[in-house]
């Protein structure tokens, strides 16, 4: 597979490796991103390599609470300017209250908004708003008590990033604490328990892999490999991070302070996981102009 400039560009943005090291880790890899990486990892020249998708659409995510049950919803659209449109945001705000009462994304896109279906209804707010706009995604948690969360919110309950806690006792400020180490931290999962098993044994190989080229005995390694393990799980994890309210405790030693248990979170953030081609606006100028 050829190695673009691009591809090289969008490694090293990724890890912080070096132009040569991001070039000899694509070919290595035969161009898989992902594998270029762990590549990178395992010889020690990634600096970070960025675990979630490039954020790049546009939109707002939305919570709601009633009860128990919160639901953070997200609808995205093509530019910045539409999710500060009041328009906009009411009709957010009602595809929210309308997710309270269904289960998943499908159901939400049929649920009744006032005498039309969602998806109805966003595509009347496409005609006259004039852009394109969808209902991504949604996600329901219930607990004894859930808490909501929305960072840099542009209006009441929604925002580019959204989080929902659940905890197994009535405690508003502790939620919103644990809430918002949601939102800055991103875990991966709540506990080890429900981190999917392939994670794991990705990193564990990873770390065997980095571990070998040190040329220690194997069973050196396999203790190395054990304390690794141990505080890749202290980074990934909600209950075994450091609080960022106070970092001398986990979060789940904290839960334990407050006098409850978290059971669950949720965190959205708008345009997770799409990549939005890049414009080059000198060069769609000159082209329009050729044209």
């Amino acid at each position: 597979m050829a190695i673009t400039a691009a591809m090289v560009k969008e490694l090293r943005d990724s890890t912080g490796a070096g132009m040569m090291d991001a070039k000899k880790a694509l070919t290595e890899t035969d161009g898989d991103m992902e594998a270029a990486v762990d590549w990178l990892r395992t010889k020690g020249l990634a600096k970070a390599a960025k675990k979630s998708g490039r954020t790049a659409a546009e939109g707002l995510v939305a919570v709601k609470t009633q009860g128990g049950t919160g639901v953070a919803v997200e609808v995205n659209s093509e530019t910045d300017f539409v999710g500060k449109n009041a328009e906009f945001q009411t009709m957010v705000a009602a595809i929210a209250e309308a997710a309270l009462g269904v289960d998943d994304v499908d159901a939400l896109k049929a649920a009744d908004l006032g005498g039309k279906s969602v998806e109805d209804t966003i595509t009347d707010k496409i005609a006259t708003i004039g852009e394109n706009m969808s209902v991504r995604r949604m996600a329901k948690l219930s607990g004894a008590s859930v808490t909501s969360y929305v960072h840099n919110a542009v209006a009441d309950g929604m925002g580019k990033i959204g989080v929902l806690v659940a905890l197994s006792a009535e405690n508003e400020a502790f939620g919103k604490q644990v809430a918002m180490h949601v939102a800055a931290v991103n875990p991966a999962s709540l506990s080890e328990a429900d981190l999917d098993p392939s994670v794991i044994e990705k990193e564990k190989q990873v770390q065997m892999d980095i571990a070998r080229e040190s040329g220690k005995p194997e069973a050196v390694i396999e203790k190395m490999i054990m304390g690794r393990m141990k505080k890749y799980m202290a980074e990934v994890t909600l209950l075994n991070q450091s609080f960022v309210v106070n970092p001398d405790l986990t979060v789940g030693a904290a839960a334990k302070e407050a006098g409850v248990e978290i059971t669950g979170f949720i965190r959205l953030e708008v345009g997770e996981g799409i990549e939005k081609k890049e414009e080059n606006f000198a060069e769609e100028v000159a082209a329009q102009l050729k044209g």
